[in-house]
């Protein structure tokens, strides 16, 4: 399965990792950093929510995890420095490293460490064997390396005021729940002192608004709406995309109940005109999708036809005599939503069904982005199947075939239907020197630093 991860990485990782190399790293200066997402919670394992690339970067900048993944999928070392799995990959021990410590100065334990991973994750049988962490699981578990490098399996250690102190490379300074927060460099990082002395993130604000406050020098970086790309004007700045990890997709929200009420779905999923809202709507941005993983993870997603069919959608429409209204529900504060939803009832109108968009809370379906929740595609796949209300696909160390059958189950409940995986998108000022964005969308500040910074 990893020789599908990362394939697009080449041509991008170049550019900046070129872009990357023009200084040597400098001590000094506070990045400033906006973001759209406006989370009033840091502690990883808090799961009331909405998941956002934005939060997933705000975790691994105070809080470490037992292991990570590099740009090729494999696992590596971090607050554990080995781990052994029992044949049937139900028991996992993880060895943890020396000598770390948290924020608030207290050593990092076996103790802490399964607390943590109990509070993310209550069906999992965690333990403690002398300085290692143990955990059982009722099924085999294959990904469980990968699961571990989720940022929601951070290891936090929650105090009695209720926040969390991590063993991270910055450290809280200031914090406003839903707007500011503001961090300083840790100097007994146990993987050394980051450049940056210290980062700044303003959070709730619009992708209009980040895009001025990078023009007018307020700020170093900044998110971008992927399809506002290519209007960014790239004298001085330096735009850096992720592999395609959102997926746009509509969202029934309840199962099929009647013979008809399948055919007019597989109506409407045969009328949307992907093409045509890619290059209007998202002005190029993104990938059309019918499938729910994208091709660079799973390796078979160009399979799935994305091409509208309307002669399919009027057949599988004539089937019924009676259709409904259904409505589809928008998030009103994302300014292309409507659009798309707009754009999505005229196909479906084109086909004989009856679509109404609308911004209330309650609808029959929903136009949604959904992060991917990680590169390694069954754990994406079980995310998608959490959000959609689908059955969890089972990973036993199945091959591409079983997860392309995962995948076609999931697709047959027709609680969902893609549209696009769009990738996540930055802009940063010429000063913001040596950072590279990440596959899966997550910031590498390891050797960032300003330009300037002290020699």
């Amino acid at each position: 399965m990893k020789r599908f991860v990362w394939r697009w990485l080449a041509v991008n990782s170049l550019l900046m990792l070129a872009a990357g190399a023009e200084t040597r790293p400098q001590y000094g200066g506070t990045l400033r950093v906006t973001m759209q997402a406006a989370p009033t919670w840091l502690d990883p394992a808090e799961n009331a929510q909405t998941d956002s690339f934005a939060r997933r970067n705000l975790t691994r900048l105070i809080f470490d995890t037992l292991v990570t993944t590099d740009d090729a999928g494999r696992a590596r070392g971090a607050l554990a420095v080995s781990w052994q799995a029992s044949p049937t990959n139900q028991r996992w021990q993880f060895h943890l490293r020396r000598g770390v410590k948290f924020h608030d100065g207290t050593a990092l334990t076996s103790e802490v460490a399964a607390a943590s991973l109990r509070a993310a994750n209550p069906t999992w049988n965690v333990s403690v064997d002398g300085d290692s962490v143990v955990i059982e699981r009722d099924i085999a578990d294959p990904g469980m390396l990968a699961e571990l490098a989720l940022p929601r399996n951070a290891i936090a250690k929650r105090n009695s005021d209720g926040n969390p102190s991590g063993t991270g490379p910055f450290h809280i300074v200031d914090w406003q729940p839903g707007k500011k927060l503001i961090l300083a460099a840790e100097e007994g990082y146990w993987r050394g002192r980051p450049f940056l002395d210290g980062i700044e993130i303003e959070m709730g604000r619009s992708f209009r608004d980040q895009m001025t406050a990078l023009e007018l020098g307020r700020a170093d970086l900044v998110e971008i709406a992927p399809e506002q790309a290519h209007r960014v004007p790239l004298d001085a700045r330096r735009l850096a995309n992720s592999a395609p990890m959102e997926l746009l997709a509509l969202l029934f929200t309840r199962d099929v109940q009647t013979p008809e009420e399948k055919s007019l779905r597989e109506a409407l999923a045969w009328s949307v005109e992907r093409g045509s809202i890619r290059s209007v709507l998202l002005q190029g941005g993104g990938q059309s999708a019918a499938a729910v993983l994208p091709t660079w993870m799973s390796g078979y997603g160009f399979i799935f036809s994305t091409d509208a069919d309307l002669a399919r959608a009027r057949r599988a429409r004539e089937q019924v005599r009676t259709i409904p209204t259904w409505t589809v529900a928008y998030d009103s504060g994302d300014a292309v939503a409507r659009l798309l939803a707009e754009r999505v009832a005229l196909n479906g109108r084109d086909a004989g069904l009856a679509l109404q968009p609308t911004s209330a809370s309650t609808a029959d379906l929903r136009l949604l982005r959904i992060p991917l929740v990680s590169a390694d595609p069954w754990i994406a796949l079980a995310g998608v199947a959490s959000v959609a209300g689908a059955p969890m696909p089972k990973n036993e160390g199945g091959s591409v075939e079983d997860l392309y059958a995962a995948e076609q189950a999931m697709l047959a409940t027709q609680r969902i239907i893609p549209l696009f995986h769009l990738p996540v998108t930055y802009a940063a000022s010429a000063s913001l020197k040596n950072w590279t964005l990440r596959p899966d969308g997550s910031w590498n500040l390891a050797d960032a630093c300003l330009g300037n910074g002290k020699p």
